[in-house]
């Protein structure tokens, strides 16, 4: 009688939560958007007794949705024949791999896969719609048909430069699984350090896994500065397999990379025969790119990685196996006699065909263990291994060349999907890589349109985002470089390739993690309408709905007093620096913008040169445009030449007395960039017969070196700047024999 009594208790209950479900159903915040989404005012409620329904052939699944529901509510689900949540595979019903279909009514919640992956993704978008309330999870009414628009979708993260936890890569892989996501690429080795427990090579785990000490700011500053303490750590095998385990658990496959011939100095430091000279070597302390790497000629060094390899299969039952293959240098096999020997015994014509030679042996290998490798663009160099995939990570020709050999690609590119570079211009931005790839940036990305020949997208099987860590010091600077780009980057993996709206995503961003009015996609920004002569045109903007900015041209800080900018140009005629802040709600928030405009006789002048930029901002007008590039050379504001000078004229329009002079050039030679051999400026009243007005060879500072010049009063209207390019990098400097960059900004005439 008391159990009868209990159970007419437990259903008055539920009839009460469910007499509750006509009540407004909550906009479905998705991420990534569904193929289709249709939504009722409908509402089911997960209470302590929602059972789910026996699946014999999903109990992983099952558990996996019993760990999240008890993990929101605290409620452990019982398994029940006939329960109400209903978890199910279909492959006629739902067509595409991965696919799912999830339908929400008031007395059931049912996802039907075409496999099992694609009942994970539901169970992830069924995350994304509960929300939780008294131990209760709402759950909106609709139908949500879903499926991914690329088969590879993935996130790489790099641990041999700073190391992670066990519990941040399982928080790390929670997020892939909820952003639907299904590889993780593990970067297991590097310069700076072994992270994978080896057990024939002990010395991997006490030498080639710790660093003496590790720098402190950015490479490129000048000295180097280290904090002198010991730094390393690695995984053992038994974490290697929980964490595989645990990523196997949400369909996520982990692609473990073993960095080879290049990026070896860690392992060389534990067993220097491995490389070309012997030794004896040091695991890095800083980051770059180190001519000692892994020793084409010796046989001992393929019999090490083989027997790595060997161990490295047996804990990843991924049917990738990365190899790396970037920015490995041939300096030392141009001088090593046993590298030498290899390519006469082989008929290799040079050292990239022995790159090739490598990464062919390696693959060999691997397919023998019945696994394909992955290599980073450069293990095209020399031709292609048989049935390697190629991660693309320099521009699009390497993606063009591969799909036309009939392999596969996977994107990455580093100006789109480099979660490493800024994602915000202001300076308060922690050190970090170079490059600027805000989030709409990463979200505007189009995976296709590399491939302008149609044939060749079959062989393009998905995207990936890259979080290098030279710059993530701990876990929280982890987070706030990987989010929200690697949601933005997941959309545009999974949903179709007409889901384009970037105010919308960022809105079911917001309705997800929480209004941002200081987030970095959030904050203000300029652009440069117009440029006329003694006249600079700009505008400010914010993606974030209902701000007000309030911004000041006199150099004063902006307050709640301050104009309102309203959309339209601002007038800047002389040297300015604008400053703004966005209100919200008549507080101010976020951080300060600021962003100062030259304006002086070739601001806006028309320029011609001999030969175009080749390397960062290829627009000659950059070098007239009244705004300075900054130490960070991210800004789009350097013009940059390798292996080829500058040549320009700037045409003053009418002839002027002309008084001063000046340009701005980049001097880190730990970044590749050297300044001029010589600067020169020549002045012309016809645009033919010029005199030499000032000249200089000397740049002392490492950074931006600002050459100014006041001179005599002259008659010109035609300025010829000439500057002469360092060409080859000198031996004994960073990258020896590499293309010196020559990058140039702001030229100045008054």
């Amino acid at each position: 009688m008391k159990k009868l009594q209990l159970i007419l208790l437990v259903l008055l209950v539920h009839n009460c939560l469910f007499a509750q479900r006509k009540e407004a159903a909550p906009v479905a915040a998705l991420i990534p958007l569904p193929v289709a989404v249709s939504m009722t005012a409908d509402t089911f409620f997960i209470t302590a007794n929602a059972a789910i329904g026996n699946a014999p052939a999903l109990q992983q699944e099952t558990r996996l949705l019993q760990e999240y529901v008890h993990h929101a509510t605290g409620h452990a689900l019982p398994v029940q024949d006939n329960g109400a949540i209903v978890l199910q595979l279909d492959s006629s019903a739902v067509k595409q791999p991965e696919g799912y279909q999830l339908h929400i009514t008031p007395a059931q919640i049912k996802i039907t896969g075409h496999d099992a992956a694609g009942v994970t993704h539901g169970i992830e978008t069924l995350r994304q719609l509960w929300r939780p309330k008294d131990a209760v999870l709402v759950v909106p009414g609709g139908l949500i048909t879903d499926y991914p628009r690329f088969s590879y979708r993935g996130m790489h993260l790099d641990v041999g430069r700073h190391f992670f936890s066990v519990d941040f890569l399982k928080e790390f892989i929670d997020k892939l699984a909820y952003y639907k996501l299904n590889n993780f690429h593990w970067h297991l080795t590097d310069d700076q350090g072994w992270r994978i427990e080896i057990k024939k090579y002990p010395r991997l785990q006490s030498v080639a896994a710790w660093r003496d000490q590790t720098m402190i700011g950015h490479k490129k500053e000048l000295p180097h500065r280290f904090d002198g303490k010991r730094y390393g750590g690695y995984y053992t095998q038994e974490q290697v397999r929980e964490v595989v385990a645990y990523a196997a658990a949400r369909h996520i496959n982990v692609i473990p990379e073993i960095e080879m011939p290049g990026h070896a100095l860690a392992a060389l430091t534990a067993y220097p025969s491995l490389g070309c000279t012997g030794g004896p070597y040091k695991t890095a302390q800083f980051w770059g790119i180190f001519d000692d790497v892994f020793c084409a000629g010796k046989d001992s060094t393929f019999l090490f990685l083989q027997d790595v390899l060997e161990e490295v299969i047996a804990l990843f039952p991924s049917s990738y196996i990365h190899i790396g293959g970037d920015e490995c240098p041939k300096v030392r096999w141009k001088a090593c006699a046993a590298c030498q020997q290899r390519m006469r015994r082989e008929n290799l014509p040079d050292e990239h065909a022995l790159q090739s030679y490598f990464i062919r042996r390696i693959s060999d290998f691997v397919k023998s263990k019945g696994r394909h490798i992955i290599g980073w663009d450069e293990i095209l160099e020399g031709g292609l291994a048989p049935g390697a995939t190629v991660m693309n990570w320099r521009g699009v020709d390497g993606a063009v060349s591969a799909a036309k050999q009939q392999h596969h690609v996977i994107m990455t590119p580093e100006d789109d999907l480099y979660f490493d570079h800024y994602q915000s211009l202001y300076p308060a931005e922690k050190p970090t890589a170079t490059g600027y790839t805000p989030l709409e940036e990463v979200y505007a990305y189009e995976p296709l349109r590399a491939a302008a020949d149609t044939s060749l997208l079959p062989f393009i099987a998905g995207i990936q985002g890259q979080m290098w860590s030279e710059y993530l010091p701990d876990e929280a600077q982890a987070r706030y470089m990987i989010y929200p780009r690697l949601q933005a980057m997941a959309e545009r993996a999974w949903s179709p390739q007409t889901v384009t709206d970037y105010s919308n995503f960022t809105q079911r961003l917001e309705m997800q993690t929480g209004a941002a009015p200081a987030a970095p996609y959030n904050e203000i920004r300029y652009s440069t309408d117009s440029i006329a002569k003694g006249r600079i045109y700009i505008s400010l903007r914010s993606h974030l709905p209902g701000a007000v900015i309030r911004y000041t041209t006199d150099g004063s800080q902006p307050d709640g007093n301050s104009k309102i900018s309203d959309g339209k140009s601002i007038l800047l005629q002389k040297n300015t620096t604008v400053k703004a802040m966005l209100y919200v709600s008549g507080k101010p928030a976020g951080r300060l913008f600021q962003q100062s405009f030259l304006v002086h006789k070739a601001t806006g002048a028309a320029i011609s040169l001999q030969e175009a930029p080749n390397r960062f901002s290829s627009n000659a007008a950059t070098l007239v445009n009244g705004i300075e590039g900054t130490h960070r050379y991210n800004d789009e504001q350097w013009t940059g030449f390798s292996a080829r000078d500058l040549h320009a004229v700037i045409d003053l329009g009418s002839v002027q007395t002309v008084t001063q002079l000046g340009a701005n050039t980049l001097n880190y030679h730990w970044q590749k960039m050297w300044p001029p051999v010589s600067l020169q400026f020549e002045a012309s009243a016809d645009g033919v017969h010029y005199q030499r007005i000032a000249v200089t060879d000397s740049f002392p500072v490492n950074g931006i070196n600002r050459a100014r010049w006041t001179i005599a009063p002259l008659k010109a209207r035609y300025i010829r700047v000439t500057a002469t390019n360092k060409g080859v990098i000198p031996p004994g400097e960073y990258v020896a024999g590499a293309s010196s960059m020559m990058l140039i900004d702001e030229i100045i005439v008054n």
